[in-house]
């Protein structure tokens, strides 16, 4: 991590990894780390789904046949769990966040995996199944697009835990 901010600078984060309140179910999935450089304002913190006008909580979603890419390319669509097609607010928020991050001057992400916006290395595969496969979601391909490195949440060191004293 202090690599990460050393060749960076200040970077950016999903909004969940800092601790708030925006992950589609509404539950709580900070990181410790995060949420601490966020607080002393190392970390920019966003969410591209509440950027996309998405509310808390909402319909789990998933990408249909492909990944983020895809999605710009027009060959693969979002849809929620009750088959809405939200494609338009994932790609308004990816977009949105996009000029955020461009605006703080940031060129390093770190971003929650799984996630059909914010994940670099694996996404569901569209069957609200539980199933993964290797894919990034629509925000993460577009910052990569846009020469922002992209760093999965779950490369993360933990904090290292104190030792008791006896």
């Amino acid at each position: 991590m202090d690599e990460l901010l050393q060749n960076h600078g200040k970077i950016g984060a999903s909004a969940c990894l800092a601790g708030e309140i925006c992950r589609y179910d509404g539950k709580y999935s900070g990181n410790e780390i995060i949420e601490k450089l966020a607080a002393t304002g190392k970390v920019f913190a966003f969410c591209p789904e509440v950027q996309g006008k998405l509310p808390t909580p909402r319909e789990p979603a998933e990408i249909q046949r492909g990944d983020g890419f895809d999605v710009w390319n027009n060959k693969s669509e979002i849809v929620t769990l009750k088959g809405n097609n939200v494609t338009e607010e994932f790609k308004s928020g990816a977009r949105n966040s996009l000029e955020l991050l461009q605006e703080q001057g940031i060129s390093a992400v770190i971003l929650k995996e799984d996630s059909p916006s914010c994940a670099c290395c694996t996404i569901y595969d569209g069957t609200f199944t539980g199933v993964k496969k290797k894919g990034m979601g629509v925000a993460a391909a577009l910052f990569q697009e846009n020469r922002i490195a992209v760093h999965s949440d779950e490369s993360l060191p933990s904090l290292p835990t104190p030792h008791k004293t006896l």
